[in-house]
């Protein structure tokens, strides 16, 4: 069965909604027309240290913000959907899809997962993934170390929080990856996950995120 004739029928029986307004959509339809209005774009730029680009699809804020939490809430199916899909479009937008070979979600340690039940940045690999029709890899990097939670913490102390929580295997070696996460703050963790994926011997890698906060929040 296609995946456009799976979403057709989840759709009968459990009609999609937009993952900001909550009001009902068409079966392939991301966001709402008023809400794909509002969102805001990211038009800035960010690097993050040993990568070799930066990519996200929405700033961070009040707009997308509902969508967001249903990712990590794991409530709204629509939501790993359309904001996949939406960096998806950034991304063969920026020319980057061509220097992929595989695509790797930042993990979460096995105690968070135990309790959440997932990973949403595995969700949007995964979208990601069948849409640029590029392998994702959900096992070669891991958080090897359980950490307080980074909300409310500065640079610095996102920086210490994370530091060495990170490992690769070599089965990343010689290969372009692309690192997906939900959202950036400061680059912390996507600065400690390319720093361990180098270290594994990978060719590149390249950082992409659903939303970025903004530059005065980092």
């Amino acid at each position: 069965m296609t995946y456009l004739l799976k979403r057709k029928l989840l759709h009968l029986f459990f009609p999609t909604r937009c993952p900001v307004c909550g009001g009902y959509i068409g079966a392939m339809e991301r966001f709402c027309g008023e809400c794909a209005k509002k969102l805001t774009r990211y038009e800035d730029s960010f690097s993050i240290e040993g990568a070799e680009s930066f990519t996200a699809a929405f700033v961070y804020d009040d707009k997308v913000k509902s969508a967001v939490f249903l990712l990590k809430d794991g409530i709204c199916g629509n939501a790993g959907y359309a904001l996949g899909g939406e960096l998806a479009d950034r991304l063969n937008a920026e020319g980057i899809v061509k220097d992929i070979d595989v695509i790797v979600p930042a993990p979460m340690h096995r105690r968070d997962v135990r309790r959440r039940g997932f990973n949403q940045s595995a969700i949007i690999a995964k979208e990601l993934g069948r849409i640029l029709n590029i392998p994702t890899d959900n096992k070669s990097v891991t958080k090897t170390r359980h950490t307080h939670t980074q909300k409310g913490l500065g640079k610095v102390g996102r920086a210490v929080n994370l530091r060495s929580a990170f490992a690769a295997s070599d089965d990343l070696r010689g290969k372009r990856v692309l690192l997906v996460d939900d959202i950036c703050t400061t680059g912390s963790t996507l600065r400690e996950i390319t720093a361990a994926i180098k270290k594994a011997g990978a060719a590149s890698v390249r950082c992409a995120c659903c939303c970025k906060t903004n530059s005065h929040k980092n």
